[in-house]
């Protein structure tokens, strides 16, 4: 499945992130969906929850933004526009 491939690439990146800070809790994100990423928003968010679950970014809140431009070069993709992390103080 096409979009469960972007899904993964995505938390990757995500997890990533975390790690250059120093493993901080996710606790946003914001993701772009492309025209032609053949997934829904409430689709995505399914996935999205269920596949974060005891991850960093489980719980986080999900802002997405579907693009309608099915000429864009990212048309196909589901970009990660942003995350908020919480660090933990101390």
């Amino acid at each position: 499945m096409h979009e469960m491939s972007l899904l993964n690439n995505l938390l990757t990146k995500v997890e990533a992130l975390a790690q250059e800070n120093a493993d901080a809790k996710v606790v946003g994100v914001k993701v772009r969906l492309g025209a032609l990423a053949h997934i829904s928003a409430g689709h995505f968010r399914d996935h999205f929850e269920r596949a974060s679950i005891g991850s960093v970014t489980e719980g986080a809140q999900l802002d997405i933004v579907a693009s309608q431009d099915e000429k864009a070069a990212d048309a196909q993709d589901i970009v990660l526009e942003s995350i908020e992390v919480e660090t933990e103080c101390i």
